[in-house]
Order: C-alpha cells, then structure tokens, then sequence
C-alpha cells in the first residue's frame, strides 16, 4: 500500500485496472442498446477530458472541438475504407486507423495551438468557432472525398470469431471504446500530476508569474492544445466506429457548443468532472426526448423542439449547476464529502 501511495503512476495504474474490471463486468449484464449508450459515454469522455485540459487547466477558450472530432473520425473512415479496398482486413487494422486519426488531429490542433498562442479572449473564441463551421463546410466543399453531405460509411470488422458465432456486436463496440477511454484517462491523470500539469495550471493562473518562473508560455498553450485535439481526435474516431458512418451533420457547432456546457457543468479542472459531463451529454438528450413523448404536441412544434430542446435543456442546466454549485457536479460532491467528513466524528 505504501508504494501505491507514493507512486503516482502505480496508484493510476491500479486505480484503471480496477475501473477497467467493473465495466467489463457491467457490459455483461446490459442489453445491447445500453452498452451502446456506455461506447458513447466513453466515446465523448475522451473529448470532454481533453477539453478539461485544455479549459480547466490551461485556462484556453475553444468553440471547436466537434470539428477536431470530425477530422479524427474522417481521418478513421477514410483510412478504414482504403485498407478495406486494399485487402488489408482484420481487427488488427483497428488500432492503426484511430492511432492515424489521432496523429492526424494532433497536427491540426498544433496549427490551431500557434494561433492561440497569439491571441486572448473573444480572439481566441472567434479562431476557434472559425474551425467549428470550417472544417464541416471542407467536406462539402470536396465532395469528391468526403461526399458532401451523405457522409462515408465506415468499414467496421465484426467481432472475432474467437468470442462466439452470435457475440454481440455493441459489447465488442463497448470494450474498444472503454479501452480508448481508460487510456485516456490514464495518460491524462498522469499528465495533471506532472510538471507538465503543473506548468498547465501556472499558465492559467498568472501568466506573468509563469513567464518569471520560465515556463515558456507559447510552448505550452500551444502542447495544450495538442493534447486536447489528440483526446477529441480519439473520441471522433471511435463515434465513426459507432455510427459506422461520419457526416458532418454529425460534427456540427452545436457539438462543440454542447462539449464546452459538458466540461462546465461536470467540474472544471477536474477529470472528474469530465466523467460527469459525458454521461450528462448522453443522458439529458436522451431524457429531453422521453419527456416529450409523454407531451402531446402538434407535428410542427415537434419538428422545431427536435433540435433545439436539447441545447435548451443543456443551457438551463448550465444555469442551474452555475447558481447552486459553481463548481460543477464534481465541485458539488467534493463539497459534500468535505461536509460528511467534517460531522463524522473521527477518534
């Protein structure tokens, strides 16, 4: 116990291990359309945890993450289909796409991370929703490789034979993504504890401070932003496997706009908190859209709530989590323990 206290690494090692056990004995027991829902909930912690670092850490604004999650899920898609075409087949072929489409939105977010190291502010906003309504209008524009709106299909292999002739699909689905996802967590949580992390939260708290300690400020905004595309490069190519198909109606502003209320109503600052937010991003649309089945409503208000009732229902709860816990769901229960700790009388 006392090497699992003194070592960071070993503590996170054991901490994923034991998470990695609990959710597999749980994609045993659920239906398959709930072990959908939990591939998407680890599909969007990838991006919601990049973004934490991003935002909550580093302090940097971004209005386009959905678009770094389409470059990595077409990045997947194309790859997937040319192997596909090639002969290249295989579970094995996997991996290779998604580390493809994470290579390729790390490059991307650099680009995007040299420009945010000259700009602040609303600047920085403005760069960044740039990207969110470029990159989608890019596949329409070259139609001829990303085609236009009707999106790709995604070549998927099924499950191994080895798991059985009727495995279900969706588990097989589940435990790619729990697997990206727990990486992620992995070298996130170890990236925070470390001078890195350390050099992150400095930056964001007092950049003059940070420049007199000489951490070198553009280099680190700019790794931050590496970080943070490569995280939501990892979660767009796991929602392509998915969906088996990207479109960029998938990947819209309203995305990137929904992954920012995520991360703040889940807890800035903490990968806690990004947990919170991607279990939130697919559990409120999904509880907006069963409330309004037990509300009769005519067929025109149906069509327009369809869209926009779940960005409605995330900003209201925006609202809500900002007034009675300004420190997000993950602020909340910190604050609560404290409270449990505090009455508990201790010997």
């Amino acid at each position: 116990m006392s090497i699992l206290r003194n070592s960071t690494l070993l503590r996170h090692l054991a901490l994923t291990l034991l998470a990695g056990v609990v959710l597999y004995l749980l994609t045993l027991q659920l239906e398959p359309f709930r072990n959908f829902q939990l591939a998407t909930v680890a599909a969007y912690l990838c991006a919601t945890a990049g973004l934490t670092v991003l935002v909550g850490l580093n302090g940097q604004l971004s209005l386009g993450h959905g678009a770094l999650m389409a470059v990595g899920a077409y990045t997947v898609a194309l790859s997937q289909n040319r192997l596909s075409d090639a002969g290249v087949t295989g579970n094995q072929v996997l991996p290779l796409s998604l580390a493809l489409g994470v290579l390729v939105t790390m490059a991307a977010g650099a680009v995007i991370g040299l420009a945010a190291a000259r700009l602040r502010g609303p600047y920085l906003a403005g760069v960044t929703l740039a990207v969110a309504i470029a990159v989608p209008a890019a596949t329409v524009t070259f139609d001829e490789v990303f085609n236009s709106e009707q999106g790709l299909p995604v070549y998927v292999e099924p499950p191994p034979l080895s798991l059985g002739l009727y495995f279900p699909n969706e588990r097989w689905q589940a435990w790619i993504a729990l697997a990206g996802a727990l990486l992620t967590m992995l070298l996130l949580a170890n990236l925070v504890r470390s001078r890195i992390g350390r050099n992150l939260r400095a930056v964001r708290d007092d950049e003059v401070a940070a420049r007199l300690a000489g951490i070198h400020l553009a280099r680190t905004q700019v790794l931050a932003f590496v970080v943070s595309a490569a995280c939501a490069g990892l979660g767009g190519g796991l929602m392509a496997l998915l969906a088996q198909s990207v479109s960029p109606g998938a990947f819209s502003l309203t995305l990137s706009l929904f992954l920012l209320m995520a991360v703040v109503i889940g807890g800035l600052g903490s990968l806690s908190g990004a947990v919170w937010g991607a279990l939130l991003l697919v559990a409120l649309p999904d509880l907006t859209h069963d409330t309004t089945d037990w509300v009769t409503l005519s067929p025109e208000v149906a069509q327009r709530l369809e869209g926009n009732l779940p960005l409605a229902v995330f900003g209201l709860t925006l609202i809500v989590v900002m007034i009675a816990a300004p420190g997000g769901v993950q602020g909340l229960l910190r604050r609560l323990g404290a409270l449990v700790r505090r009455r508990v009388p201790t010997r």
